[in-house]
């Protein structure tokens, strides 16, 4: 699979713009991703706050990840267009019987693939060799357009999970 992304966000958004990633709990068909698109186009197109457009951005990569982005130095998002960008994800939810909310999954690159590992058996997979500290990590914790481009797929060893990683002591 072809992990390059960065070509497919605007490059008319300001680098401070306001990112949130939805990790689904599984690969969406491809029928799913078409139907997808239409609801993700939509929600760019019509996402408002406090009767402003906002300059959005919505698309699915690697079909798995919903990437939402609004460019706040045209209109800032609010509490309100917050929740009705929630409200749309948890309709997708429904309709498409999938977890986008559960942040207890964690993906991985493994073998040119995306791979979801439960958080609590992350040290499982490094000690059985699944993963290794080297291993790219989708970093969903990004809020920005700049972290987004440079932070998102990361090692492990660079991400918030290096904490994470048990180590043996020497006998």
């Amino acid at each position: 699979m072809n992990f390059e992304y960065k070509h497919l966000l605007p490059a008319d958004f300001n680098e401070a713009s306001k990112v949130w990633v939805f990790q689904a709990s599984r690969l969406f068909t491809v029928n799913e991703a078409l139907q997808l698109e239409e609801i993700l186009n939509d929600l760019a197109k019509n996402w408002k706050a406090h009767g402003n457009q906002v300059k959005g951005y919505a698309n699915l990569f690697f079909g798995q990840f919903i990437v939402l982005m609004a460019d706040e130095t045209a209109a800032g998002v609010s509490g309100c267009s917050i929740d009705s960008v929630t409200r749309i994800i948890q309709d997708i939810e429904k309709q498409f019987g999938i977890e986008m909310f559960n942040w207890q999954n964690l993906a991985f690159v493994v073998k040119e693939k995306v791979q979801i590992i439960p958080r609590q058996q992350f040290n499982y997979a490094l000690e059985n060799n699944f993963i290794s500290p080297e291993t790219i990590f989708f970093n969903n914790v990004v809020a920005t357009k700049k972290e987004l481009e440079n932070n998102w797929m990361i090692p492990v060893s660079e991400s918030w999970l290096k904490s994470k990683i048990k180590t043996t002591a020497p006998a």
